[in-house]
């Protein structure tokens, strides 16, 4: 499936921190549980091709599907005649080292470890850049900002969020910034996959509304439908999922304190019924804290467009940032991992998601 020439500016890659020009196309793939989205962008961050395919599981069916992609991508431009491609960026679920292009335990996929950065660049020799799902989707959700820190809340299968500092994706120390899907705030105990009790993911992301509410799929539409209509057990479901939602913002706002707080994901496709949901929590907070209400929380949440594809713009962006930070060091091979953090086996510089936090 090919994107029209000059895509509309809602899906115009413009606003993150580019680095130094570096000619050519940059080809962005966003990889989940049942399909792969790529994308490739002009130097004006123009949508210029698109591709859609299913994924296939397996280390070895994950790397073919994303050369295959990669290829088509290829393919596509060289028949308008458009420059030739300088760069890939990736986005991907599991656990990532962005230095090394390392990934491991994306669940859904059925892979492992594999480097698929060292293989992609040899394969295509070109800059190659492999980011979390959620980091790619956050840079994605950022393009075309001009704010000097947003954080992308992402409501998918989990609760997660990506950190977008001055155009670029921030990895923390151990990768484990963003993480606020495992923090043991909601009073429910509920027992959570990582091992604790009361995560924020236990009460407000997809698989905890698919266990709360199995009544319907999705279920969040049929949740806010219910709730309005009166129907008690909806009410307090969706009371529950709002509360840990308005919960995670806050502790966003008050941690971080962005200038803009994005939502995204697959839950979110419920719509502007959910944003509002999330605001009137949050002006309900304010009413009674003027500590709260001096932070304006509610206005600086919004929502991903739906039509707009972050994940795939965001992984190609990131891709020409590698390109252009190789550009300027004239250095060609990957980062290298400092010694003192290779020291410690859990580890992993860089690296998002312990567990499977798909976005879709």
């Amino acid at each position: 499936m090919e994107a029209q020439q000059g895509a509309p500016a809602s899906e115009r890659a413009q606003g993150a921190d580019r680095g130094p020009a570096v000619d050519g196309l940059k080809l962005g793939i966003d990889i989940g549980g049942t399909k792969i989205e790529g994308i490739a962008l002009d130097s004006q961050g123009r949508i210029v091709a698109q591709t859609r395919r299913p994924t296939h599981p397996g280390s070895q069916a994950v790397l073919a599907d994303l050369i295959s992609t990669a290829r088509e991508l290829q393919a596509q431009t060289s028949s308008q005649g458009a420059p030739p491609v300088s760069s890939l960026g990736v986005g991907i679920p599991g656990r990532v080292n962005n230095a090394t292009g390392e990934v491991w335990d994306a669940v859904n996929l059925r892979l492992r470890h594999a480097n698929l950065g060292r293989a992609l660049k040899t394969e295509l020799q070109i800059p190659v850049s492999i980011e979390n799902d959620v980091n790619a989707a956050a840079l994605g959700a950022y393009a075309g900002s001009d704010q000097p820190l947003m954080v992308f809340i992402n409501l998918g299968t989990g609760l997660a969020a990506g950190v977008v500092r001055q155009g670029r994706i921030d990895h923390g120390y151990s990768g484990v910034i963003g993480e606020i899907g495992h923090i043991p705030a909601d009073s429910h105990g509920f027992a959570c996959r990582c091992g604790q009790h009361g995560c924020l993911e236990t009460v407000t992301s997809g698989w905890a509304l698919a266990r709360l509410w199995p009544q319907a799929s999705p279920p969040l539409p049929d949740l806010i439908r219910q709730a309005q209509q009166g129907q008690d057990q909806a009410g307090q479901v969706l009371s529950m999922f709002i509360h840990g939602l308005a919960t995670a913002i806050q502790m966003t706002a008050l941690s971080i304190d962005p200038a803009t707080i994005v939502l995204g994901g697959g839950v979110t496709k419920a719509g502007p019924a959910l944003l509002q949901l999330a605001q009137e929590e949050l002006d309900r907070r304010a009413a009674s804290s003027h500590f709260i209400d001096s932070l304006k929380l509610s206005q600086r949440l919004s929502m991903v467009p739906p039509d707009k594809l972050i994940g795939a713009i965001g992984a190609a962006l990131a891709g020409e940032q590698r390109a252009s930070a190789q550009a300027m060091q004239g250095v060609p091979e990957e980062p290298k991992t400092p010694e003192n953090l290779r020291k410690c086996p859990h580890h992993q510089p860089g690296s998002r998601k312990g567990l499977p936090t798909n976005k879709e």
